[in-house]
């Protein structure tokens, strides 16, 4: 029987280490983050602390992939911490003693893996565990075209979902709640990865341990919602997304495009919240994230606190999974008092179904939700200048007593 209905009840909350140490977060950054959550905004839902790609890399410095760097790997072809980032995983032990951590904390303990399997597994024709078949045998040349870690898997390939099992089957000893798979869910430049994605599904049904599977990178192609919605409880319908106003005026139309689909174990997923102090260790206007905006090294949030307050109630009315990007022990006032808003989390948790609607003004969106006790409506300027009482790139938000 399928565990994807077991989570992801509501939108997940949580932080994610991606936006402000890209590729480098280290086992002390996380476990400080994990505690300014545990103690500031766990009661208002948020819980799930995601450490992001390259974890298994000990050269990694920044937000740039270093090409064909040696990864920490064990000897089934599985990627492992690296000792140098998380002492922790010293021994073998993996990131059993660093989840065990974050959940002596209350908290939720995700991480970030690609689609495929290591090159240098394919290379030194690593044996698959409980099978006698080997990484040479599994591999497929659909090779991620922005990171160099991965050859992808020939799902026909005998072995291919006994290496999927065994990868979950590790990941549920270390205590994983939640996983991020990236480079399966767009179809820009490969086919729909249906049957990987299917894979994934199946091996965390056999793992023994409910996890929230997310799906990355995005924009996760519309035409097959319905195996998302069967498989994942999350998938981006974007591509990253970074805080410029362009990249949010967007996300109105993906929203409305996406609403319909939304609910029932399954979230389409408006990306990170890029707030606060993000860009830490990011490399910007640099292969491999030439489309990053410049200026996108270590700062504060550029949007203002209106376009800050409009990405939150968006996401939110929308029912978006939100996963804060920025490190929060440096959170000042007004960004802690905008995560722990009491309406926002109110709606967060009672919304059932919202919608947008037409307003007969080209600047002006309105999105409508229906909720347990109230409902609420959220009229958005997306304009450049003041309309119908609202500030340019600003919300008026409502709560409409039943």
């Amino acid at each position: 029987m399928s565990r994807l209905k077991n989570v992801a009840h509501l939108p997940p909350k949580g932080w994610n280490s991606w936006d402000c140490y890209g590729a480098s977060v280290t086992e002390d950054e996380v476990l400080g983050n994990a505690e300014y959550m545990a103690k500031h905004l766990l009661p208002h839902g948020w819980e799930y602390v995601v450490v992001d790609i390259q974890w298994y890399e000990p050269t990694a410095r920044s937000s740039i992939y270093n090409a064909f760097a040696p990864l920490e790997m064990d000897g089934h072809a599985r990627l492992m911490p690296a000792v140098n980032r998380f002492p922790s995983a010293a021994g073998g032990k993996g990131f059993a003693p660093l989840g065990e951590k974050i959940h002596a904390m209350g908290l939720k303990f995700g991480i970030h893996m690609m689609r495929g399997i290591p090159r240098q597994a394919v290379h030194a024709n690593t044996p698959i565990l409980g099978t006698n078949r080997t990484a040479r045998d599994i591999a497929a040349n659909n090779i991620c075209p922005w990171n160099s870690d991965m050859y992808g898997v020939n799902p026909a390939a005998d072995g291919a979902q006994a290496y999927y099992d065994s990868l979950f089957a590790l990941y549920a000893s270390w205590g994983v709640d939640f996983v991020k798979v990236d480079d399966i869910a767009t179809s820009r430049l490969y086919p729909f990865f249906r049957e990987e994605i299917e894979m994934l599904r199946l091996a965390i049904d056999r793992c023994g341990r409910d996890m929230v599977l997310s799906l990355s990178p995005g924009p996760a192609p519309l035409e097959h919602a319905a195996a998302l919605k069967q498989n994942a409880n999350m998938w981006r319908m974007t591509d990253d997304y970074w805080d410029k106003w362009h990249y949010l005026k967007g996300m109105f139309e993906r929203c409305a495009k996406w609403w319909p689909l939304v609910g029932d174990h399954g979230w389409p997923d408006c990306d990170m919240l890029p707030l606060g102090h993000i860009g830490i260790r990011s490399v910007d206007g640099n292969w491999p994230h030439p489309w990053e905006p410049l200026g996108a090294n270590n700062r504060q949030t550029r949007f203002t606190r209106d376009e800050q307050r409009t990405m939150m109630v968006l996401w939110t009315i929308f029912r978006s999974p939100m996963f804060f990007g920025g490190e929060l022990r440096d959170n000042d006032d007004w960004t802690l008092a905008l995560l722990t808003d009491p309406l926002l989390v109110e709606m967060h948790r009672e919304i059932r179904k919202s919608w947008p609607e037409g307003s007969g003004n080209k600047d002006v969106v309105i999105w409508r939700a229906e909720g347990v006790s109230a409902d609420y409506v959220a009229r958005f300027n997306i304009g450049e200048v003041p309309v119908e009482g609202i500030p340019p790139h600003g919300v008026i938000l409502e709560r409409v007593v039943k």
